[in-house]
Parts: structure tokens; C-alpha cells; sequence
């Protein structure tokens, strides 16, 4: 069975974006799948007690800078640059979450979650406009009509939350956070986008 990389994933995060496209490109070379699982980060972070880096470390003189200079490193080393910091950020994605978990059911949740990232984080939807979404959606092929509607189900609002209570159950607290799944070996945990080396030797290992 080929290894499997699972993705902690939530829109709000620029981490989801930068991390995406490298690990796609890992993935490809290592004909390993890829699984989105659905979260609510700020759920995540209710859960654990963690904070966004941002706010986090605002009283640590210079570590935000650094934090900053060495995003910019990452997106200058993996070619990223069609991503833009969203303007509405930090924004509640607690509906485009839902909207991921439907699509997730039917199958389709890595390619729901690339058509966000591509509107969020280079075409700077705005998020607080339901026409802009359902563009975005349906230029993706998904019927965002349905989508939203089953968004707004129970069902689809209890799934979301379970997934969040999973993953900090399985010792997540941000993201990314990743699982590599290989047939007859543990899961292993890894965290953060500097970490993608570290999957290849995973990977590479068979």
C-alpha cells in the first residue's frame, strides 16, 4: 500500500497555503496520497491552550520579525509567489471549515480545499461575501448551494467539531500538523512546514 500523508486543515491559516504546494510536490514525486481532515483552528486552540504565533510571541522582542523573514525564505526557496497575506485576516472560517467537511464526505475534500486556498490566499476573496465564495466554489466545479446548505446541517457541525477533538486528541495543537501513514509501520507526527524534509526521508525509507 502506498504511504499516505493526512493534513490538519483549516483556510485561516497561511500555513495550510505555504506548506500545500511543496507537500503536493513531495507527494507527487513519492506517488504518496494525500488526506485533508477538516478542523476548526480556533477549536484547536480553545482545546490546547495555543494562541496564534502572532499573538503568542508579541511580547518577545524581534521573534515575530524573525517569524516573518523566515516565511518570506520559505516562499522565495519553493516558488510562492502568487500568495498574498489576506486582508481580512485573522477571519472566521468556520463556514468554509463546514463547507470542506461536506466536500470531504463526497470525496472531493483535497480538491475543495485547493480551490479555497487558491481564492483566500491569492485572489484575496473576500470572505464575508457569499457571492464571492460560490463563485470561487462553483468555478471548481462544486455546487456551492449544496455545499452551504449542508454546511449549516447538525450533522456537518458535529463532524467538524469531532474532527477537531480527534486530532488534538492524536496530539495536534496547530497547524500543519501532519500523520505519514505507512502500511505495517506507526503513524508519525509531524508539525510545521520546515518540516517536509524530514517526510521525504519517511518517504523515502519505502
Amino acid at each position: 500500500m502506498a504511504a499516505r500523508v493526512e493534513l490538519v486543515f483549516d483556510i485561516v491559516s497561511p500555513n495550510a497555503y505555504l506548506v500545500w504546494w511543496p507537500l503536493r510536490e513531495l507527494l507527487d514525486r513519492y506517488e504518496a496520497g494525500l488526506d485533508v481532515i477538516p478542523v476548526f483552528l480556533a477549536g484547536m486552540h480553545r482545546l490546547t491552550g495555543n494562541a496564534p504565533p502572532m499573538v503568542r510571541d508579541a511580547a518577545i522582542k524581534g521573534k515575530n520579525e524573525y517569524a516573518l523573514l523566515e516565511m518570506q525564505r520559505f516562499i522565495a526557496r519553493h516558488g510562492l509567489a502568487r500568495y498574498r497575506m489576506h486582508p481580512q485576516f485573522p477571519f472566521n472560517s468556520i463556514t468554509l471549515q463546514r463547507m470542506l467537511y461536506a466536500a470531504d464526505e463526497d470525496g472531493r475534500g483535497v480538491t475543495f480545499a485547493e480551490c479555497l486556498l487558491r481564492a483566500v490566499w491569492e485572489e484575496n476573496i473576500d470572505i464575508a461575501a457569499p457571492e464571492a465564495i460560490g463563485a470561487a466554489v462553483a468555478a471548481a466545479g462544486f455546487d456551492a448551494a449544496d455545499l452551504l446548505s449542508r454546511a449549516q446541517s447538525e450533522a456537518v457541525k458535529q463532524g467538524l467539531a469531532a474532527n477537531t477533538d480527534r486530532v488534538v486528541a492524536r496530539g495536534a495543537f496547530g497547524i500543519p500538523t501532519m500523520w505519514v501513514r505507512r502500511a505495517g509501520k506507526p503513524d508519525e507526527m509531524f508539525f510545521g512546514k520546515e518540516r517536509l524534509g524530514q517526510i521525504e526521508e519517511l518517504l523515502a525509507e519505502g
